[in-house]
C-alpha cells in the first residue's frame, strides 16, 4: 500500500495493491488455483494473448464453477472459469466513488486501469484496511477545526462470566487483564 499523505482525498492509487497476478485465457483452471496459491491472493486478473483483462477468477468461482460442479480443474480453462468483464476504476477515482461501485455492484473487487493497462487491482479488504485510519483522521480534523473532542459513543456493559468468582453479571469490567464482576472489583480494590 502506497503512502497516503496529506490530501483532501484518498484515491485508488493510494491503496491499490500492484502488480497484479494473471493468467492467460487458455490456462488451466488448476494453473490458475496454483498461482493463487503460490501468490497468496484471492483473485487472479484472466488476459488475452494481446495482455488485456477479459475477466477475472476469485476463489468463489473456483468453488462455484469447479467445486461445486465436480469439474476436474485440469479440463477447464481460465475463460470457463472466470466472470466476465472485469470491473475496472481508474488510479485516480476517490476511495469512496470506488467503495460505492463496489457496493453498488455487489463485488469485491475492481481492477484498476491505466491508459488502457491493467496496473493494479483494488479491494473491498483494501479500503476496509485504512478504515480505522482515516477515522483517526476524521476524529483529529473535528478536534481541530471544531476546538473540542468528539463524544465517543459508550461502551455497552459487557456480559458473561467473571473471571474471579465464576459467577454470570450483566456488567463486567475489565480490571487488570481480568473480567471482573461489580462484587469482585469492589472486592479487589479493598484488598489493596
Amino acid at each position: 500500500m502506497a503512502e497516503i499523505g496529506i490530501r483532501e482525498r484518498i484515491l485508488v492509487k493510494d491503496v491499490m495493491s500492484s502488480p497484479v497476478t494473471t493468467i492467460d485465457e487458455n490456462e488451466t483452471a488448476a494453473k490458475a488455483a496454483q498461482l493463487m496459491d503460490k501468490h497468496n491472493v484471492g483473485c487472479i486478473v484472466v488476459t488475452s494473448k494481446q495482455g488485456k483483462p477479459l475477466g477475472i477468477i476469485t476463489e468463489r468461482d473456483l468453488v462455484v464453477r469447479v467445486l461445486a460442479r465436480n469439474n476436474q480443474p485440469s479440463k477447464l480453462v481460465a475463460k470457463e472459469v472466470m466472470t466476465s468483464p472485469l470491473i475496472t476504476v481508474d488510479p485516480g477515482e476517490t476511495l469512496s466513488e470506488a467503495a460505492r461501485r463496489m457496493s453498488r455492484l455487489n463485488i469485491r473487487r475492481l481492477g484498476v486501469m491505466y491508459k488502457g493497462n491493467l496496473v493494479g487491482l483494488i479491494s473491498s479488504k483494501d479500503i476496509l484496511a485504512i478504515t480505522p485510519e482515516l477515522l483517526e483522521i476524521i476524529q483529529e480534523k473535528a478536534r481541530i477545526e471544531g476546538g473540542k473532542a468528539i463524544e465517543t459513543i459508550p461502551e455497552a456493559p459487557l456480559a458473561g462470566y467473571c473471571d474471579r468468582c465464576g459467577h454470570w453479571s450483566d456488567s463486567l469490567e475489565e480490571v487488570e487483564g481480568n473480567f471482573l464482576c461489580e462484587d469482585c472489583k469492589e472486592e479487589l480494590k479493598s484488598e489493596f
